[in-house]
């Protein structure tokens, strides 16, 4: 049972808020830091996409396993739980002596980043006014998605302008992580009677026969776009360094935010264009940010790049609300639970696997190469889903 509190309805909801976008943002803190890591330790930059990898396994994991663990447990007690992972992926950061604690803060990214996702959204939703539902869900929505590209533009800031560059913006985050605690500790419960300690219950990738048409495209779209996010998170910085020269950590901090700034921004604009146009559309502009990003790899232009950037980011941001809003509008009620853990499972794969697989090609092409390989392969699946699209648009919903 949700129960809907008022009286302190209105500063609750943007508490939770910046809760989300706290949790998130360390997540993202490590992108810039990469190549000082690699420097240190020595590894290639396949090592640098598995590491980040281990993230996208803590997130899908997380998502089968727990989900859900807030409907029962509650919202608060779920939201310190992952502000604890939170702080220890920081930990294992801040004293990190090689890949094993490496490997280990980003698993426990993964996962807190995987509570998160479900539990931060139902609490921004949750709290917000009367009538305020459709702001609130934009609010949640910004929320991470801000989030998630201020940890690379703090980071490096700090990295490249501030003393200890691999320890300092870990230590911020822990001051900030000790923030978010005290802003949850007074938000309002919102689920009647949460039990203590229930039983976790591994949810089933549901997709009901008569939503397939919908989820499959719309899935589909969703794995293009976080594939474009993954590869600015993960293998951006080094695009920038050995490619294009730029080895301001400062700037790949800010080029990898512009992704999330756009995201954002495409997001915003769905309420105007509606869902059967949003997708199809959202696809075009991932084509057109690739073949930008592919150019700013060919020409070494960073501006290209920049631009490339933006508009996949606002395509990602058109196509990933826009496919979340009509999968969970075709699905049944008795099955929508399952089908949207499957919306974000496929999600997370494209945020992970062609990472992988850019840093193996690396290994044997060359990063530059590796990149516009990467570029090609998914313009091309996301055009051939942008034009299933075109012809055969999702029911408003």
């Amino acid at each position: 049972m949700i129960v809907r509190t008022h009286g302190t309805r209105r500063l609750a909801c943007p508490a939770a808020a910046v809760v989300f976008a706290i949790g998130m943002a360390g997540t993202t803190l490590p992108t810039p830091l990469y190549g000082l890591y690699r420097e240190q330790l020595g590894f290639s930059e396949l090592m640098v996409t598995v590491v980040f990898a281990v993230y996208a396994i803590g997130v899908i994991t997380t998502l089968l396993l727990a989900g859900n663990y807030s409907d029962e447990a509650g919202r608060r007690p779920v939201l310190l739980i992952a502000l604890g992972l939170s702080a220890a992926s920081a930990l294992c950061f801040l004293f990190e002596g090689g890949l094993p604690l490496l490997f280990t803060g980003r698993l426990l990214s993964g996962f807190a980043a995987g509570l998160f996702s479900g539990t931060a959204t139902a609490t921004v939703l949750e709290l917000a006014a009367p009538g305020h539902e459709a702001r609130a869900a934009f609010v949640a929505t910004a929320a991470g998605m801000a989030g998630l590209g201020c940890g690379p533009l703090l980071s490096g800031l700090l990295a490249q302008y501030a003393p200890w560059p691999l320890r300092l913006p870990f230590l911020v985050n822990l001051a900030l992580v000790a923030v978010a605690c005290v802003l949850t500790w007074f938000l309002p419960e919102t689920v009647g009677h949460p039990v203590r300690w229930p039983r976790l219950r591994p949810q089933g990738l549901t997709v009901p026969p008569e939503v397939r048409g919908v989820f499959v495209p719309s899935a589909l779209a969703a794995f293009v776009g976080f594939a474009l996010l993954g590869v600015f998170l993960a293998v951006a910085p080094a695009f920038l360094s050995q490619t294009l020269g730029e080895r301001n950590l400062a700037v790949s901090g800010a080029v990898v935010f512009s992704v999330f700034l756009a995201s954002t921004a495409g997001q915003a604009l769905l309420g105007r264009i509606g869902v059967g146009r949003a997708l199809p559309s959202g696809c075009l502009f991932l084509v057109l940010g690739l073949l930008l990003v592919g150019a700013s790899l060919a020409a070494e232009s960073l501006p290209l790049l920049v631009l490339g950037a933006l508009c996949g980011g606002l395509g990602q941001g058109l196509a990933f609300r826009a496919g979340m809003a009509a999968v969970s509008g075709a699905a049944p009620p008795e099955h929508r639970g399952g089908t949207i853990s499957a919306y974000f499972v496929v999600a997370y794969l494209g945020i992970s696997v062609p990472v992988v697989a850019v840093g193996a090609l690396a290994l044997r092409l060359g990063l530059k190469n590796a990149g516009l390989v990467f570029t090609a392969c998914v313009v091309v699946l996301s055009a051939a889903v942008g034009l299933h699209l075109q012809r055969r648009p999702p029911p408003e919903g």
